[in-house]
């Protein structure tokens, strides 16, 4: 069955209309699930570096394909009972890959207990939604830490998934949130998961390479969209992404601190342990909480653009 246009249109208007509810079933929970099994059947603490990076990369591919052949069951379970189902199956596993309402709800939930002066559930609600530790965190890292997670997930959660969906429809966009899920929950450089987990880690930073840098660009034109700096994001995204130890993150993080004119980046605290990463942009301004308001807007913006760009790749797609 074809992904058309209209299905990816569908997707996307779903997704800032209902975001990610609970109640509803979510793939990335189930993927999210699925990971944790096949971990405990390939995890050996007592094997060596190299046996556990081939164990790893078993883990990978596990995943991986049972995520899509999980995916291609359902597409066809629906069509086999009536094709109108099919499409709605597919268009929402399409749904489900995109984040940006989602995104800015978990967010806002953070700044709205700041807004109230709640700073342990401020603290509660970011530790959903960050990696670091966050409980010893005051006012100005806790927003430093939710600005930082919006711009990066501008391109983990909008621009990487729409860009798959229009090169690969739904399959090939679950089979990225799959990689990225597993980054997430095993690419980490700790006892448990440096050797384990590096196969994701580094698969992850291929899958986000061009959406990584095509996000840094759509920001900056969107920062001219909403009369932010350009010039800035631009000349800090170039000079400020590569300092990253991540060859991706720092190209929509530097692109908001540029337009922004405030400084990003720092010393952060991972299972109690403080790791010092450099400082992105130069800080003009200081991280407010209206700073957070114009990076929402900024998010929107950049999300709108990559859905015109996808679009349009997909109706190619289609034609030839």
């Amino acid at each position: 069955m074809d992904f058309l246009p209209w299905h990816l249109a569908t997707a996307y208007v779903l997704d800032l209309l209902v975001g990610d509810p609970r109640w509803l079933p979510h793939p990335t929970r189930w993927i999210g699930l699925l990971i944790s099994w096949v971990e405990e059947v390939f995890y050996d603490d007592h094997a060596s570096p190299n046996v556990q990076r081939f164990a790893g990369c078993a883990f990978w591919m596990s995943v991986a394909a049972g995520s899509v052949i999980g995916s291609v069951f359902l597409i066809q379970l629906g069509l086999h009972l009536s094709p109108f189902l099919g499409v709605a199956v597919s268009i929402w596993l399409a749904y489900t890959t995109l984040a940006t309402r989602s995104l800015h709800r978990e967010s806002s939930r953070v700044i709205e207990a700041l807004r109230e002066g709640r700073l342990a559930t401020a603290r509660e609600r970011l530790a959903m939604i960050v990696s670091r530790d966050t409980g010893q965190l005051e006012e100005k890292e806790i927003l430093r830490a939710v600005i930082e997670t919006v711009a990066e997930n501008i391109s983990d959660g909008i621009v990487a998934p729409l860009l798959y969906l229009a090169l690969g429809g739904p399959l090939g966009a679950i089979a990225y949130k799959t990689v990225n899920t597993m980054d997430s929950m095993v690419g980490y450089q700790n006892d448990r998961y440096a050797n384990f987990g590096w196969c994701a880690a580094r698969l992850d930073d291929l899958a986000n390479w061009v959406p990584a840098r095509l996000t840094g660009l759509i920001l900056v034109g969107a920062s001219a969209g909403l009369k932010l700096d350009r010039r800035g994001a631009w000349q800090t995204m170039r000079r400020d992404a590569r300092k990253m130890k991540s060859p991706n993150a720092g190209y929509p993080e530097a692109a908001v601190a540029g337009a922004l004119g405030v400084q990003l980046g720092g010393t952060n605290i991972y299972f109690g342990q403080a790791v010092a990463k450099p400082t992105l942009g130069d800080g003009q301004k200081p991280l407010t909480l209206d700073t957070y308001r114009v990076v929402i807007r900024l998010m929107y913006l950049a999300s709108f653009v990559a859905f015109v760009m996808a679009l349009g790749v997909r109706c190619l797609v289609v034609v030839f």
